[in-house]
Parts: structure tokens; sequence; C-alpha cells
């Protein structure tokens, strides 16, 4: 009978130090019209290595309902509730509303986590006191078209300097890929601007910046991520970044880097040169600028065959191109937000939003 009730204090002890040591964990998945992906997605997330629990939340968004039919049929234990509301912000807050964890991972349908993810993100919040950490986005591409989407977005060309696309030393910045959350922080910020359908993650942690807290990098947190998979996807997804990256630098102009003009230049530049061409009736003048940039791209295209030795090298010039006009297309064209958010972003009930 001691010999029990010893062994009965000795493993609620150990499951007491589990419990402080690896706090509780949501996951939370925005899913809209990802039938593809989202079985992948849930078999990484169930899978993980972390001794606290761990429940996961899919908000799925209107669309075609086989990606809410695939969930019932293939993962009837995990938690999907509908996003009524519509956008990843207004869902992920809908999601965070049934949330019981103590940590807040939000995590993509178009992702694969490492089995350690979430153990590494909690023991990297712990040691860092940050508010939120994210680390690097490794895309992976199944199709010719997919892998050079993914070489493109680990360039320099198509990446600019963003350390979750290309790596680099740990520490504090300015936004992170997806992100482990501390869930107190996260509320007392208000979770996500729902009026924001692209560039939440941005528009998130510059509120977390400007209410003192730490935004962290840690390049060996690394997640795996599905491109895109056909040039008009690409494009309107690119696009999208470009008017919403606009909007956000109208709300919070301090936030501007170089690298948010590139692309905006460059539609200014090529726009700029065939109009003084056929103005002026100068060949040199209209062809110069375009013929230089393919140039650039043929190069980089050259360079990366040689590196990765795939012939989706061959499709960079297409692809980045695709990638920088659609984006400085769209920073002419910002988004325009609802209003729909409460006047003070740091009131709890601005999650009811």
């Amino acid at each position: 009978m001691d010999t029990f009730v010893s062994r009965s204090v000795k493993e609620s002890v150990r499951a007491d130090n589990i419990e402080a040591s690896f706090p509780s964990v949501s996951v939370l998945i925005p899913a809209r019209n990802a039938e593809k992906t989202i079985s992948a997605t849930l078999d990484s997330v169930l899978s993980q290595d972390y001794p606290g629990s761990v429940e996961v939340i899919v908000v799925v968004e209107s669309g075609t309902g086989a990606t809410y039919d695939l969930l019932l049929r293939r993962h009837p234990t995990v938690q999907f509730i509908p996003n009524t509301d519509g956008g990843i912000g207004a869902g992920i807050n809908r999601a965070l509303r049934r949330a019981a964890g103590e940590i807040i991972i939000r995590c993509d349908a178009h992702t694969l986590l490492p089995c350690r993810y979430v153990r590494h993100a909690v023991e990297t919040l712990q040691r860092t006191a940050a508010a939120n950490v994210g680390g690097r986005q490794q895309p992976v591409g199944v199709t010719l078209f997919e892998r050079a989407v993914a070489i493109a977005m680990t360039s320099f060309l198509g990446a600019g300097n963003a350390p979750h696309r290309l790596g680099g030393p740990e520490g504090p910045t300015e936004t992170a890929f997806l992100g482990a959350f501390r869930r107190s922080t996260l509320d007392a910020v208000g979770g996500y601007d729902p009026d924001f359908l692209r560039g939440q993650d941005y528009e998130l942690n510059w509120r977390l910046r400007a209410h003192g807290e730490t935004v962290w990098f840690d390049p060996g947190l690394v997640a795996t991520y599905r491109p895109r998979g056909t040039l008009r996807d690409l494009a309107r997804q690119y696009f999208d970044y470009g008017r919403w990256k606009r909007t956000i630098l109208r709300q919070q102009p301090a936030s501007l880097l170089p690298r948010h003009l590139a692309a905006p230049l460059l539609v200014l530049g090529l726009a700029t040169s065939g109009f003084l061409g056929v103005t002026t009736a100068s060949w040199p003048v209209m062809t110069a600028l375009p013929l230089t940039y393919i140039f650039i791209l043929t190069v980089k295209a050259l360079a990366a065959g040689g590196r990765s030795r795939t012939p989706a090298a061959l499709l960079l010039p297409v692809v980045l191109s695709t990638m920088h006009l659609s984006w400085g297309l769209g920073f002419f064209f910002p988004a325009r937000l609802q209003g729909s958010r409460k006047e003070d972003p740091s009131s709890k009930d601005a999650i009811e939003c």
C-alpha cells in the first residue's frame, strides 16, 4: 500500500513538473480550399514530440466545402469551427476565443511542422521571454513550377533581406513567420486585426513591438511550406501582398524598409521607360531598363541552376518577374480597411471584432 502511494505521489510530482516545464499549447490553423494540403499539415501537428498538452483548432473559411468534408472524414478528433467572418485574422481570433492553451502557435494549411517544432518554439519562448517567436520558412515544391517558386522565395531577388526567408543570426526581429505567442500578451494587444486580409502577421508584430514586447527570430525553428502551384495563383498572392503592404505602411509609416520600395520602383521605372520610349520614338530609352532587368533575371536563373542542378531554375525569370511585378502593381492599389476594429487596440474586448 505504501509503495502504491509513494508511486502515485511520484507520478503526480512528475506530472506537475511536466506541466510547469511544458505549458499547454493550442495550434490554430486557418484553412480555405485546403483539401490538397490540410491532411499533411494536421498529420505533422498531431505527431509533435511535446510532453505537454496540445490541442488543434482548424478554422474553415467558406469555399468549396471540400475542406470541411475532408476534416469530418479523416480527422474527426480535431476541433474545427466555421469562419463566418472571413479572412485569416478574423478566423484566428475566432479560434483564439475557443483555445485553452497558455501558448498559441499559428500554423497555415500549406505548412508542415517538424516533430520537435512545438517543443522548440516553447523552449525558445521560455528562454528569451519574447512575446512571439518565429523561424525560417522553408518552401518545398512538389511540381516543377512549385520548385521554381521555392528557389525564388529563398533568393535575395525574391526575398530581399528578410530573415525568415534567407536565415540569419538569432535575435530580435521586425516580424515572424507563423509565430508562437504567449496567450496573455496576444490577448493584451487585442489579437489579430480582422481588417487586414494580408499582412496581418506583420501588423500584429508591429503592435507587439509598439507595446514594448520583443519579437524573436530563431533560425533553428524551421517549418516547410508548399508554394502556390500556378502562375495565376502566384500573381494573385503577390498582388495581394503588395496591396496590403501599402495599407500597412499607410497605417504605420515608420515600418517602411528599403526592400518594400524595390518592386514598386521597378514597375514605375518600366512604365516610365516605356512611356518615354513611345513619346520620343527612342528604342534605346524604351528597352534599356527592361533588357537590363531580363539580363539580371537570366543570370540569376543560370546561377541557381548551377547550384541546384534542377531544371526548375530555368523557370526563375518567369517566376521572379511575376513576383516582382505583381507585388509592385499591388502596391499602387492599396486595399481599403473596413474600420471594424475598436478604437483601443489594447482592449481585451478588441479580440471580439
